[in-house]
């Protein structure tokens, strides 16, 4: 089991956690990805229809590989509307964010982007 998560705000670095997150599940591996820091503002453009890569994230999404995002982030960063709109949950276990010991407990081997 892996959880994925994604730091880092440059869609193309996002694109290859929607990737390999993809692969994992296609070859029977659990997997997960967490939007965290700067990558909860990729939430409101992959929403977009228009975005490249909308489709790819909305595969994603359709198949259970998104957790959630940030709360804190969100609220930080101006997006928390918008995640809230795009209806992925709002993770806020640790101080208002999403604690990767919570996942570790679970069985998940952390993986950062």
């Amino acid at each position: 089991m892996y959880c994925l998560y994604a730091f880092n705000g440059e869609l193309m670095c996002f694109v290859h956690v929607l990737l390999n997150a993809l692969d994992m599940k296609e070859k029977g591996k659990e997997a997960i990805i967490v939007f965290e820091g700067m990558a909860v503002k990729l939430v409101p453009e992959l929403e977009k229809a228009d975005n490249p890569f909308h489709a790819l994230y909305q595969k994603a999404r359709k198949a259970g590989l998104i957790a959630g995002a940030c709360k804190a982030c969100s609220a930080k960063l101006g997006v928390l509307d918008a995640v809230e709109k795009a209806g992925l949950p709002l993770l806020a276990d640790m101080s208002g964010h999403p604690s990767m010991a919570a996942y570790m407990d679970k069985g998940y081997t952390i993986l950062t982007f």
